[in-house]
């Protein structure tokens, strides 16, 4: 099968684009023959690599995928053709964490692309019960933009956040994928949302998404004052944060008190150092998540399959180009989703 892997860490240069053996399926398994995949902040990491991490390699990335069924293992009942959206959060089904349905918390979790080769590629195998059926007109490319960052956003604002109608919801960042699937979800929860960015043309497409309140940081440099001043001096109920390191004592800042702050990323560095007053003075809640649960990715992705929620999106590149996508992803340039049409 043709496929992009890598054999070494390192810059998008190391990304090859040829021909490896394709996976079979074993019992309970399925294979896809995949149509479209999108490009995540995760595998830019998984690329460069990081301390500790050891991978089999080559190494395929790639954690979003729709396609058609090709294969399939004993035990499985799917037909072949039958066309799907991938969930990329794999478990083990059978531990404590998975009978309870919390399949996140698996003792032995994998994300698709991280620790498993993923699906820049015309092939992949996953467990069936990592497949939910698409409409027959629904594009592969709109259903593999939206997997990931839709079942993010939906766990951590409405499993996680508990977010409610009427809240206040601040997201930092305004034109990646988690953060437009952010947006689309708190309003569809009933929420007013908003959103710091780093360019007007960024917070334009956060206003087409819902966004009520945009405030542009390169010309509010203090936009943690911009968001209380914009709440009538009150705050945000919830803030989204993904970046991390740069935003997250104003992320803290911008929340009201008895606010919640879910960090769900760390794009500007993984090492936080916060004013710890803000924590007790304010009486703030931390949360900590990280994709979601099968029941999550089913909910979520219902009502993308319905149309109720849109991934936004970029720019399709062939597999082939998967560098050049990458290398836009890491220069910030993206409106959306970039996907790879397979």
């Amino acid at each position: 099968m043709y496929s992009i892997y890598f054999e070494k860490h390192g810059g998008s240069e190391n990304l090859h684009f040829g021909e490896l053996p394709a996976p079979e399926p074993g019992p309970g398994e399925v294979q896809v023959h995949l149509h479209a995949s999108s490009v995540n902040r995760l595998d830019l990491w998984v690329r460069e690599g990081w301390p500790g991490l050891k991978l089999p390699l080559p190494h395929i990335p790639g954690a979003d995928g729709a396609g058609e069924i090709s294969a399939v293992g004993d035990g499985v009942d799917i037909a072949i053709g039958q066309r799907v959206v991938i969930n990329p959060s794999l478990s083990c089904g059978a531990c404590e964490r998975c009978l309870a349905g919390m399949d996140n918390l698996c003792s032995s979790w994998h994300l698709l692309g991280e620790t498993m080769s993923g699906t820049y590629a015309e092939y992949v195998v996953v467990p069936v019960r990592n497949v939910l059926p698409l409409p027959e007109r629904f594009p592969y490319v709109n259903a593999a933009a939206a997997a990931l960052v839709f079942h993010t956003a939906w766990h951590s604002l409405i499993t996680r956040g508990r977010l409610l109608p009427g809240e206040t919801v601040l997201i930092v960042g305004a034109s990646g994928g988690v953060n437009t699937a952010c947006i689309e979800v708190a309003r569809f929860a009933g929420a007013k949302v908003i959103v710091v960015g780093s360019s007007d043309i960024k917070l334009g497409l956060a206003e087409s998404l819902g966004a009520e309140i945009l405030i542009n940081r390169t010309s509010e440099e203090n936009w943690s004052k911009a968001v209380y001043i914009a709440t009538g001096k009150r705050g945000a109920d919830l803030v989204v944060d993904n970046v991390g390191a740069t935003t997250m004592m104003h992320s803290l800042r911008s929340a009201r008190k008895g606010g919640r702050i879910l960090t769900v990323g760390n794009t500007s560095g993984a090492q936080l150092e916060i004013d710890n007053r803000y924590l007790f003075g304010k009486h703030l809640t931390v949360l900590g998540s990280s994709m979601g649960t099968h029941e999550d990715f089913r909910q979520v992705m219902t009502l993308v399959l319905d149309k109720k929620l849109h991934p936004a999106l970029d720019r399709t590149y062939p597999l082939s180009d998967a560098a050049e996508a990458q290398d836009r992803l890491a220069r910030g340039e993206q409106m959306g989703k970039i996907t790879l049409a397979i």
